[in-house]
């Protein structure tokens, strides 16, 4: 019985590594566009419904909160289709690296959205920055199974946070668009790299 764990112990192992050292095809490009186009109708809808997003900052906060569920259900759902289809019997293996790889961003994502809300409303307009930075840091954490090019895509992210940071510093002012804008922007170039990289090992096959 020892050994048979001992054993099974050592296959796990290696399922991790194979999952660790292969390019994850569970992220479907046209997904991930989706959710830049999501974030843009998200802001258009603040700028016309919220006349003083700083006045309301809970409503501010539960449209992109509602915008990051659905993102990630639909991403989420595709993940798991496409995972099976391309990975077979590692596919639960290369999902959870993927999750675990990005987790870290999106937890500290929600945890200082969550402070700021609760205790300093007034600082709200750091949101848009911070959030985009952990985009960034979290797309540099999931490089080792994504393709290279995808450090285009958090370069992307990391220097628009720090440009909205910096442009917000000015007026301390909370805009939709300086969250729809760069997240729009930063998932179309992302749907962009992955559909060229993942066509580089093979025909994608998002059209079905």
């Amino acid at each position: 019985m020892h050994d048979l764990r001992r054993a099974l112990s050592d296959i796990d192992s290696i399922r991790q590594q194979l999952a660790a050292g292969t390019m994850f095809r569970g992220f479907g490009p046209a997904v991930i566009a989706a959710t830049g186009i999501l974030a843009l109708a998200t802001a258009g809808a603040q700028s016309i419904w919220l006349d003083d997003p700083g006045r309301e900052p809970f409503a501010f906060f539960a449209g992109w909160v509602f915008a990051a569920i659905v993102s990630a259900g639909l991403i989420g759902a595709e993940m798991l289709a496409r995972s099976r289809r391309h990975h077979c019997g590692l596919a639960d293996a290369m999902i959870l690296n993927a999750i675990g790889q990005f987790l870290p961003a999106g937890v500290a994502g929600a945890a200082i959205g969550l402070v700021l809300l609760a205790f300093a409303p007034a600082t709200l307009w750091l949101l848009p920055g911070l959030w985009l930075v952990l985009v960034g840091l979290g797309i540099f954490a999931s490089m080792r199974s994504l393709p290279r090019t995808i450090a285009l895509a958090g370069t992307w992210y990391f220097a628009a946070g720090v440009g909205v940071l910096i442009l917000s510093s000015q007026t301390q002012a909370l805009s939709p668009w300086t969250m729809g804008l760069p997240f729009a922007v930063g998932q179309l170039l992302m749907a962009a790299i992955l559909h060229f990289a993942y066509g580089a090992y093979g025909a994608d096959d998002d059209e079905g």
